[in-house]
């Protein structure tokens, strides 16, 4: 999936989807090729590629509320939550050094917990040079740091359990959360090898592990609360992310309620329109179905403008892919997220629902939308 606009440190400007514009410029320098994914290895940091992140979406409810299927001893909704939590690795591009403090790479963190029923979305954000035992991307396994947020992976590579822990107290939200497979790892586009564009370097390696089990403790202004849920987990690098003739993309990354996945994005030029889109769809205990470049089409429908950025979002969207057409609806429309003390810029992304043609909804997940607020650099 994502990110940004350019920050400078370490006397380096340093793109957020990675380095600096000259360093990984020519297209033959790309280690993002067709191969097979390796796990557990592959589930770790690749650090000669311009950038990598590791990505968990979902939604939670009170455990109790939960269990009883969606619904509270008196009748009444029980408080969703959406949360997302994403760890930036990014090459800067600068030469070798022997010197520890030289800033290889970058490490940058997002935290968001969403409350549906307040309208309310609370966000933090980190950055730090890898290194000094503050920030790290561990290779051979998932294992990410940033002070005292981290994502760690431990287990057998089609058994995988994740660990988060985030504390922001600037935004009065905490939480401990473990992720527990229920599939196996879901390769997307072909056999991981994940298409951006035409030409052959317009590519990332990309899986998914959708359908995980979410448990653990979200805490609110010092209040805490046992929890459960679904999460949607996304771990993918690459050195040319975005195409030059593309500003930003919107996508969807839906755990639906028979148990099947759902993945769907396009890539939009400025004038709106489709510059590439791919997906994939998976229906329980299934083969992957993945989506050409030609069978995804997103339609725009109610749009929401920022008081912040001055952009406007799509909030609902209808979404034709080979699996079915789908109308996703964010849960809320104010959740667009200010990275400017990390990545740069603004983004949307947010809890949503997705119904079917008659109109019944048949999942959660979230939206994403980039480069609304000004085009997506890489």
């Amino acid at each position: 999936m994502q990110r940004r606009e350019f920050i400078a440190m370490a006397g380096a400007a340093v793109s957020p989807l990675g380095s600096p514009e000259t360093a990984f410029a020519a297209p033959a320098d790309t280690s993002v090729r067709p191969r097979p994914l390796v796990f557990p290895a592959d589930f770790g940091a690749h650090p000669a590629t311009r950038t990598e992140w590791w990505y968990a979406t979902g939604w939670l409810q009170a455990q109790d509320a939960a269990s009883a299927g969606n619904a509270t001893a008196q009748g009444a909704a029980p408080a969703l939550y959406g949360f997302q939590v994403t760890f930036f690795r990014s090459a800067t591009g600068l030469p070798a050094s022997p010197s520890r403090f030289a800033a290889q790479q970058l490490v940058f963190a997002h935290a968001v917990v969403g409350d549906v029923a307040g309208r309310r979305q609370r966000h933090d954000q980190r950055i730090a040079r890898a290194g000094f035992g503050i920030a790290d991307a561990a290779e051979g396994d998932t294992g990410v740091l940033l002070r005292d947020w981290s994502l760690r992976r431990a287990g057998a590579a089609d058994a995988s359990r994740y660990t988060t822990r985030v504390a922001s107290e600037r935004g009065g939200f905490a939480f401990e959360l473990a992720f527990a497979a229920t599939q196996p790892v879901l390769l997307q586009g072909e056999a991981g090898f994940s298409r951006k564009g035409p030409k052959p370097f317009q590519a990332s390696h990309y899986y998914s592990e959708p359908q995980l089990r979410a448990s653990g403790t979200l805490t609110l202004d010092g209040k805490p609360l046992a929890v459960q849920g679904r999460a949607w987990f996304d771990h993918e690098w690459s050195d040319h992310a975005l195409a030059d003739d593309a500003v930003g993309w919107d996508w969807i990354g839906i755990n639906l309620d028979d148990g099947s996945a759902l993945t769907a994005v396009r890539h939009r030029r400025a004038d709106g329109t489709q510059f590439y889109a791919g997906g994939s769809f998976r229906a329980a205990g299934g083969p992957v179905r993945n989506f050409g470049p030609d069978e995804v089409r997103f339609v725009a429908g109610r749009r929401w403008a920022s008081p912040a950025s001055q952009a406007s979002y799509p909030v609902e969207w209808a979404v034709e892919t080979p699996a079915g057409r789908y109308r996703v609806r964010a849960l809320f429309d104010e959740q667009e997220l200010d990275s400017r003390g990390s990545t740069g810029g603004f983004y949307w992304e947010g809890l949503s629902e997705v119904r079917d043609e008659s109109g019944r909804r048949v999942g959660l997940g979230y939206l994403e939308m980039t480069g609304y607020a000004g085009r997506l650099r890489t």
